[in-house]
């Protein structure tokens, strides 16, 4: 892990910090929202334990961000977490921000009987999928995920 990037789990007082991040993501995803909307759906998945948040700094300030959503394999009965966000500032991203917050997770998972991390990205997001298998992700296993929108 880089020297210089500390990451911790998140908590109530850095919900402020997380939220900013967080709105850093959405707008890199295009999708709407605002900051009071955000902060509450942070909020509510943090203190009802729904997801494990992991805050990057380097130095004090906040650098980037991961959210970990946990579900389970039937198959391997066994807890698997879906790490459905991770965002890096701009003004730090090329530090090891990213790859320390990946690294962080899956320690993390492990620690806590974890059995595997699922993800995705969009498919022009080359510099994430470079991340991501550099770090020992792989797509193509031998199943097929499809998705159906719900709703608008």
């Amino acid at each position: 892990m880089h020297p210089d990037v500390r990451v911790a789990q998140a908590g109530p007082v850095d919900l402020d910090t997380v939220t900013t991040l967080f709105l850093g993501y959405l707008d890199f995803y295009e999708a709407p929202a605002d900051r009071a909307e955000a902060r509450q759906f942070l909020s509510d998945r943090m203190t009802r334990g729904e997801s494990t948040v992991l805050l990057a700094r380097i130095g004090a300030q906040a650098a980037g961000f991961t959210q970990l959503y946990p579900s389970f394999s039937s198959v391997r009965r066994a807890p698997i977490w879906v790490l459905n966000d991770l965002f890096v500032d701009p003004a730090f991203r090329g530090r090891g921000v990213g790859r320390t917050l990946l690294r962080t997770a899956a320690d993390l998972a492990e620690q806590n009987g974890v059995v595997r991390i699922e993800l995705s990205t969009d498919e022009s997001n080359s510099t994430a999928q470079a991340l991501y298998e550099s770090e020992g992700y792989r797509t193509g296993f031998p199943v097929r995920h499809y998705l159906r929108r719900i709703g608008a």
